[in-house]
């Protein structure tokens, strides 16, 4: 693997009898099927460039959850009031660096989106999922997928569920269903899809214009000239060059989740042309200790005892915090009257203890300090409070039955897993931006490959790159084609 960028081809240099289309996709996930898809419709040549064999990438792994609100079918059938205002309101509260416009477009067009995503030829279960889990463990179309529910954001926005998930049990499998339904989509739309065939180098013209591709087939190569070129080709998890220059704790003790072509090679081609890459030092890292449900009543602490997150964030928030943790080390404890072992434990239990001073000792905390931490926890928690981290009510309980167990969270003894959030600067509309702001003239990004809405890996919110991915791979798609 390397960093190093692709050189650029002049268009000089192209032969006469270049081949031309309208618009050139680079990847076949759900961004780019989903831009292929807009561009086609709006009139478009499109001609989609995948270095695999197939269609899905790394969409087509995940379990199937869109982050969409603003009042949606499922939402109103459910029972649950939502608006593009409360929306916004959240996503603008837990982003790192926000974009406000482009969170307002994604929050006024989620309705929207969701309509159109079920018009690629299913529907979301109308039904809810109310457990804490990282994914619904059936059909269930909605669940709380973020931090909605958890302090300061609840106060910030009112908290309404947005994980919206496709209609196939349990956590793998759900977007493959929507990519095959893209792909008949992207066939009908007559999208000319190339497999086995990847994007090299960019085609500049005198101006820093992009205005095509070499690619590269096996041994053989060749250009092909466009009036836009939508770069939708993955994060770079599977880089380690680009993850230990820029997101080094992704290379330490963790399964990483992506597939063979994220490698970084649609960032460093976009980089070549000179688009700013931003928020690339910014993983998403998690090693859920729930489900069962009930073990977020528990407490979680570091090495000295004390606690330091609320135990109710979403998983991804929670392992965040713990990685900030002196040796990254962090135990979940939970009492006898609490305690629930998982059917697939990514933290693995340690042991019980019949007194919390032997558990102390025992996990190598200093002597008082976890006894001290817990009793205050369950002085608060009888009267249904936590003052010090503002655990929502519904995850407030006492765990003062003993035995006590304790789950490991640390970095290197739970199952981390992560992937990589960073990407090209882009418009409203996956214009890639030079660092001045300026537009590079043909270019455009989408996908895990573009900084948009997921940005933070403590801001996360399961489906948001899914609903992103897809939405903006959208508006990608419909600006390209104008160029045509």
């Amino acid at each position: 693997m390397t960093t190093d960028l692709p050189d650029l081809v002049a268009a000089a240099t192209l032969p006469a009898d270049c081949e031309e289309t309208d618009v050139i996709v680079i990847g076949f996930g759900i961004a780019g099927g989903c831009a292929a898809l807009e561009a086609a419709r709006a009139g478009a040549r499109v001609i989609l460039l995948e270095r695999a064999a197939t269609y899905g990438g790394t969409s087509a792994m995940s379990g199937g959850h869109f982050y969409l609100g603003g009042g949606t079918e499922v939402q109103k059938a459910t029972g649950h009031e939502d608006s593009a205002e409360e929306m916004y309101k959240y996503l603008l509260a837990i982003s790192r660096d926000p974009e406000p416009d482009k969170i307002r477009v994604f929050c006024d067009d989620s309705v929207e989106h969701f309509d159109w995503v079920e018009s690629l030829g299913f529907q979301f279960e109308r039904s809810y999922f109310p457990g804490k889990a990282v994914i619904q463990p059936n059909t269930e179309g909605l669940m709380f997928t973020g931090n909605e529910k958890v302090y300061p954001f609840r106060d910030q926005a009112i908290p309404a569920p947005r994980g919206h998930k496709v209609p196939v049990p349990g956590d793998t499998g759900g977007t493959q269903m929507v990519m095959d339904l893209l792909d008949q989509r992207v066939t009908e739309a007559g999208v000319e899809v190339r497999y086995e065939t990847g994007a090299s180098h960019l085609v500049t013209d005198e101006s820093g214009a992009v205005v095509g591709v070499e690619w590269r087939r096996f041994s053989e190569t060749g250009t092909l000239r466009a009036k836009a070129v939508i770069i939708a080709a993955g994060g770079f998890v599977m880089n380690a060059d680009m993850v230990a220059a820029n997101t080094p704790a992704l290379g330490e003790k963790l399964f990483v989740l992506g597939n063979t072509y994220d490698d970084g090679l649609g960032i460093r081609l976009g980089a070549s042309a000179g688009a700013q890459l931003k928020f690339m030092d910014q993983p998403f890292i998690t090693a859920p200790f729930y489900p069962p449900s009930q073990l977020v009543t528990g407490i979680v602490v570091n090495k000295n005892g004390d606690r330091f997150v609320a135990e109710d964030s979403y998983h991804s928030r929670t392992s965040g915090f713990v990685l900030d943790q002196p040796d990254q080390a962090a135990y979940l404890i939970v009492d006898s009257a609490h305690i629930e072992h998982p059917t697939m434990p990514l933290c693995p239990f340690i042991d019980g203890w019949e007194t919390v001073e032997e558990m102390e000792a025992a996990l190598g905390i200093p002597e008082g300090r976890l006894v001290a931490t817990l009793a205050s926890y369950n002085k608060s928690a009888h009267e249904g409070q936590d003052p010090e981290f503002h655990k929502h009510p519904d995850w407030v309980a006492p765990q003062d039955h003993g035995p006590w167990g304790a789950y490991d969270l640390t970095l290197g003894k739970a199952l981390y897993a992560g992937f990589t959030l960073g990407g090209m600067r882009c418009s409203v509309d996956g214009q890639v931006q030079r660092e001045d702001g300026s537009v590079i003239g043909g270019l455009y990004a989408a996908g895990a490959c573009a900084a948009n809405i997921a940005q933070d890996g403590k801001g996360y919110a399961s489906g948001t790159q899914l609903a992103e991915g897809s939405y903006f791979g959208r508006r990608a798609g419909r600006h390209a084609a104008t160029l045509a």
